[in-house]
């Protein structure tokens, strides 16, 4: 399982993320947990693109950063690096999903979801975007954070631990009230209302780029401890992932996990993706 973690700010987008694995057999039921996936990628190594993934894991016997990878090769060699538009990016990926994997995953039944982030070639501010596999089918792609100067909190995966902390209120609590007989439609206006009301603001669009980070990488954290002492299998953990894009910096690594030991390889490009 997974939690995975966006913050825009006026200055960057970060992403964050864990990285345990869940192993469970057909019934579901968890026999074991990897604590090594890989499911924050740099998209582009000459511009500032990232990616990241939560859901299932791997496709057709391949992992998704294995997939990441080859999408990477593709849009290195596709994309015109002096004009292009994140929308562009999105639609590649999309395209690139539908076209090898969308009938393999409909045999399945699972989903998962790739969330990219970056700049435009002319843009003053970056966008966020989410493309989903929900049961097997593609999903059109969805714009999280659009290309203004707006600002905010996205996250995915296990949700329950930033939902009661930035929230007030676990979205659980809809299927809670229906369950205990409440109509549909007061259940939604609870929901609401209680969000709305208990609401935490913790990005603000003027945050420096270090604060946005401490942000990501805290929220990572809390869903880390809360899963550490909840009953059931471990199944948020293992090491935190970071990266962020900016306008002209790029992407950067903040905090990435080796499966070699990077003082043998330094004729080696940076890391796996």
């Amino acid at each position: 399982m997974t939690v995975c973690v966006s913050i825009k700010v006026h200055d960057c987008i970060v992403f964050a993320a864990d990285s345990a694995s869940t192993l469970v057999d057909a019934q579901g039921a968890v026999q074991n947990v990897f604590n090594n996936a890989d499911k924050v990628f740099n998209l582009h190594r000459r511009l500032p693109i990232a990616a990241m993934t939560c859901g299932m894991g791997h496709i057709a016997g391949r992992s998704i950063s294995n997939l990441a990878k080859e999408f990477r090769r593709d849009l290195m060699n596709g994309l015109d690096e002096e004009n292009y538009q994140i929308a562009d990016v999105v639609q590649a990926a999309h395209s690139f999903f539908d076209d090898k994997y969308s009938a393999i995953l409909s045999e399945r039944g699972h989903g998962f979801d790739f969330f990219i982030s970056g700049y435009g070639s002319d843009a003053a501010h970056g966008e966020v975007w989410k493309i989903s596999i929900v049961a097997g089918t593609l999903q059109a792609a969805e714009q999280l954070q659009s290309g203004n100067d707006a600002g905010g909190i996205n996250w995915g995966g296990q949700t329950s631990a930033i939902a009661r902390l930035l929230l007030g209120v676990d979205p659980a609590i809809k299927s809670v009230l229906v369950d205990a007989g409440a109509d549909p439609s007061v259940a939604e206006e609870v929901w609401n209302v209680a969000r709305n009301g208990l609401l935490t603001g913790f990005a603000h669009n003027p945050m420096p780029t270090i604060d946005a980070i401490r942000l990501a990488e805290y929220l990572v954290d809390v869903t880390k401890g809360y899963f550490s002492f909840a009953s059931g299998a471990n199944i948020v953990g293992g090491a935190t992932d970071i990266a962020t894009v900016t306008r002209w910096e790029g992407f950067k690594w903040i905090k990435r996990k080796h499966f070699y030991p990077p003082e043998l390889n330094r004729s080696q490009p940076d890391h796996v993706c």
